[in-house]
């Protein structure tokens, strides 16, 4: 059914737009709380940096597109692909209402999983749990990919901006001591001014990451969308103005992504950046810890930093998680209890939450599906 794979890709662009509006706010909370940019600025700029970040390589496309789940047990089929979407949709809408920081990223993932489940008829076998390679940076399935970056990324997040904190302070401290003119650019005022300046490059490289790694994952699920469906037949004999749909050669035999698939998606998380996304700005960038210019240049080039190492290895962590536990590094490296700790508990619970309640999700929305026979 050709009307059921373009709604899927439709849905999937709609996932990317609340991906740039609910996603990007973290990438921007930071430079917007210390009032270096204004709201409207930092989305111009996170927009600009997303759309270049998001033309700039495919592997983490690939791992989404290939590395979790087992089309030898189940067809990866547009009703699957639909479901995947509309549970992250849905879990995204939910965070998004209450200020949550969750993570686009493990939604899509929970609900690709949990849509497989249920059209494997919970057959475990139809998800790549582990399958271990060499390097172990190349190994694939669920545990390698999603597990433990869930929980290593956000570990290296908080350490980066701990050590990154730490080292400016001492820096900082050592200038005061020696007197003269370094006493002088160690003052709070001269500080603030050049850190308002270093924060442009440091929100430029977070906006760039994060199109780096997020807007792939949605390039990932419309690539696998097209393959399953070309290799149903659907997509044969198409009208000369969809041509464009067929996956190219090195689509169906390398899992490369065909360039108006990445050119879409960068455009559309853009557009969705351009959106905003208020309450979770406010949740980060005001609620968490009081932030100045040296805070967030810490935390946002410490976050940059993991994601971008992650997407040069295709490694689809959470743009959420780096910038939120960096943040959380560097408050503590402040002073410990800087950091409002009841908001960090409320996160982390949405972090634990998201893949089994969007897996849960599309899981009912396949079964549904399945019921009235259109899956």
């Amino acid at each position: 059914m050709l009307t059921l794979v373009l709604l899927v890709v439709l849905t999937a662009l709609v996932f990317e737009y609340i991906n740039g509006f609910h996603d990007t706010a973290n990438s921007i909370a930071t430079v917007v709380a210390t009032k270096v940019l204004s709201p409207g600025q930092a989305v111009a700029l996170a927009a600009l940096t997303n759309l270049v970040g998001a033309l700039w390589g495919t592997a983490v496309a690939k791992t989404i597109s290939s590395g979790l789940i087992d089309s030898g047990v189940v067809t990866v089929s547009s009703q699957l692909i639909l479901c995947a979407l509309l549970g992250g949709i849905v879990w995204n809408l939910i965070t998004w209402y209450w200020g949550l920081p969750s993570s686009s990223s493990h939604a899509m993932i929970g609900g690709l999983v949990g849509a497989a489940f249920a059209a494997a008829m919970n057959n475990p076998e139809v998800v790549v749990w582990s399958e271990v390679k060499d390097p172990w940076y190349k190994s694939a399935g669920v545990l390698w990919k999603v597990i433990v970056p869930m929980v290593s990324s956000p570990l290296a997040g908080f350490t980066a901006g701990f050590l990154v904190m730490g080292i400016l302070f001492a820096l900082i401290g050592l200038m005061a001591r020696q007197g003269g003119w370094l006493a002088r650019i160690a003052r709070p005022r001269w500080v603030n001014s050049f850190f308002g300046k270093a924060q442009l490059v440091s929100a430029g490289a977070m906006g760039f990451a994060h199109g780096s790694n997020d807007a792939q994952k949605t390039m990932g699920i419309i690539a696998l969308a097209l393959v399953g469906a070309q290799a149903e037949g659907t997509l044969d004999n198409l009208p000369a103005w969809l041509a464009f749909l067929h996956p190219s050669p090195g689509a169906m035999a390398n899992n490369d992504i065909d360039a108006w698939i990445k050119i879409t998606c960068a455009l559309v998380m853009a557009a969705g950046t351009a959106a905003g996304g208020w309450r979770i700005i406010k949740t980060l960038g005001h609620k968490l810890v009081k932030l100045h210019p040296i805070h967030g240049f810490a935390a946002e080039s410490s976050a940059a930093a993991v994601i971008l190492t992650a997407s040069g290895l295709g490694i689809p962590v959470s743009t959420t998680h780096n910038i939120s536990s960096a943040i959380m590094g560097v408050g503590t490296a402040k002073r410990s209890n800087a950091i409002r700790w009841t908001v960090v508990e409320k996160m982390i619970w949405a972090w634990i939450l998201t893949i089994p309640m969007a897996g849960g999700i599309a899981y009912l929305l396949f079964l549904g599906l399945r019921s009235v026979g259109w899956a």
